[in-house]
C-alpha cells in the first residue's frame, strides 16, 4: 500500500499532477464500495461456516482491521524517520546551520547574531505570544480530530452491527435496500443542513436511478428472515450510522490522516462492540477453523482497513452525497460475486437493478470528467 496522506497537502497533490481531483475520489470511492461488497460474501460465508453471528463478525472486522492499519503506520512511521536520519546526516556539516544564520540576518536586517543578544524585546514577546496562540490552535486542532474519530468509530459499529443483524433477520435483499436506499438520502438532507452542499440536477437524478436501482434488486425477494420488523428498524439504524460516518468524513474535508482516521475508528468500534460480541460469542467453530481465519483476516485487512482508508481519502476530494451514492457498487459487487461463486442466478430484476445503480455512479462521473 503506497497511499501516504500524512498531511493534507497529499490528498490535493494529484491536482498538481493533472488529475481530475473529483474523478479521482470517486475512483478510489468505487473501489472502496467493490470491497464492502467482496465483504459481503465473506460474512455470509462466515455465518455458515464458521459458527459465528452478526456482531461477532463484526467485532473481528474491526480488531483484524484495527491491527492492518496500525501495523502499515508503525512501518511508515519508520520509513519516514530512516529518511529523515539520513537528510540529517547529509546536512551535519554546517550546510543547515548556515542557512538558518542567513535567514535569521536577513529578517532582521543583517544584524546577525547580535540581535538574538540584544533584541527588541517586544518582538521577543509577540514571537512569543505568535507561539503560545499556534500551539493552542494546534490543541484544538487534535481535540476536534480526536472526537470526530471517536464519533466516526461509533457510527461505524452502529453501521456495520445494525447491517449484519438487519441481514440475519430479514434478509439480504431487504436489509441492502432500507439500508442503501435510506443512507443516501439521509446523507443528502444532512449535506444540505449541516455542509450547505448543493444537490444540483445530477445529484438529483442519480439518487432517483440509485433508488430504482435498490427496488429492482429487491424484487424477486421478500422479508426471508425470522423477524422482519426487527430487521428493517435495524437496517434504518444501520443507515443512520452510515450517514453520520459519511458526513463526519466529509467535514474532515482532508484534515489529517484518513488511516490514522481509521484506524482510531476502528479502535473505538471494537470497543463499543466488545460487550455485544462477548454476550454473543466471539470465538468461531472448531471445524474449519483455518479456512475461518483467513477469511476474517481478508474481512479485517481488504474489505475493511484498504477499503476504509480509501473511502475517507477518497472523501477527501467529493461531496457527501456523491460519495453516498457511488458506494452503492457495494451491492452491484455483491451482486456479481454471488452469481460467479456462490451458484446464484442473474435474474431480469437483478441485471436491471445492477444496471440503473451503475448509470446513477454513470450520472455522477460525467459532470466529474468534464
Amino acid at each position: 500500500m503506497s497511499i501516504d496522506t500524512s498531511a493534507p497537502a497529499s490528498v490535493a497533490s494529484p491536482a498538481a499532477r493533472g488529475t481530475n481531483p473529483l474523478w479521482r475520489g470517486m475512483a478510489l470511492i468505487a473501489l472502496a464500495a467493490v470491497a464492502w461488497g467482496t465483504g459481503g460474501a465473506v460474512a455470509a460465508v462466515l455465518y455458515r461456516t464458521g459458527g459465528l453471528g452478526p456482531i461477532a463478525v463484526s467485532y473481528w472486522r474491526f480488531v483484524i482491521g484495527a491491527l492492518a492499519l496500525a501495523g502499515y503506520l508503525a512501518t511508515r512511521t519508520a520509513r519516514h524517520r530512516a529518511s529523515a536520519r539520513r537528510a540529517s546526516a547529509r546536512d551535519e556539516h554546517g550546510e543547515a546551520g548556515l542557512a538558518v544564520t542567513d535567514g535569521y540576518a536577513a529578517f532582521h536586517g543583517g544584524a546577525g547574531p547580535a540581535v538574538a543578544a540584544h533584541g527588541d524585546a517586544r518582538r521577543a514577546a509577540a514571537h512569543g505570544d505568535a507561539r503560545r496562540a499556534g500551539a493552542a490552535s494546534a490543541r484544538r486542532r487534535r481535540f476536534r480530530r480526536l472526537l470526530m474519530a471517536v464519533a466516526t468509530g461509533v457510527g461505524l459499529a452502529v453501521y456495520q452491527s445494525a447491517f449484519y443483524v438487519s441481514i440475519a433477520e430479514t434478509g439480504l435483499a431487504v436489509a441492502t435496500v432500507v439500508t442503501l436506499g435510506a443512507g443516501p438520502i439521509l446523507i443528502a438532507v444532512g449535506a444540505r443542513v449541516l455542509l450547505a452542499e448543493r444537490l444540483g440536477h445530477a445529484g438529483a437524478a442519480a439518487i432517483t436511478l440509485a433508488l430504482a436501482g435498490l427496488v429492482a434488486l429487491s424484487l424477486d425477494s421478500g422479508a426471508t428472515g425470522p423477524n422482519p420488523a426487527l430487521g428493517i428498524t435495524c437496517a434504518l439504524f444501520s443507515a443512520f450510522g452510515y450517514a453520520v460516518v459519511t458526513l463526519i468524513g466529509r467535514t474532515a474535508d482532508g484534515a489529517g490522516d484518513p488511516f490514522r482516521t481509521s484506524l482510531t475508528g476502528f479502535l473505538v468500534g471494537g470497543v463499543v462492540l466488545t460487550p455485544f460480541a462477548l454476550a454473543e460469542g466471539v470465538l468461531p467453530s472448531a471445524a474449519g477453523l483455518p479456512v475461518t481465519i483467513g477469511w476474517l483476516l481478508y474481512l479485517g485487512v481488504v474489505a475493511s482497513a484498504l477499503a476504509y482508508g480509501l473511502f475517507f481519502a477518497g472523501l477527501a476530494q467529493v461531496s457527501a452525497t456523491t460519495a453516498a451514492v457511488v458506494t452503492l457498487l457495494e451491492p452491484v459487487a455483491a451482486a456479481l460475486l454471488a452469481v460467479v461463486f456462490l451458484g446464484e442466478r442473474l435474474t431480469p430484476a437483478v441485471l436491471t437493478g445492477m444496471l440503473l445503480l451503475l448509470g446513477a455512479v454513470a450520472a455522477l462521473a460525467y459532470p466529474a470528467r468534464r
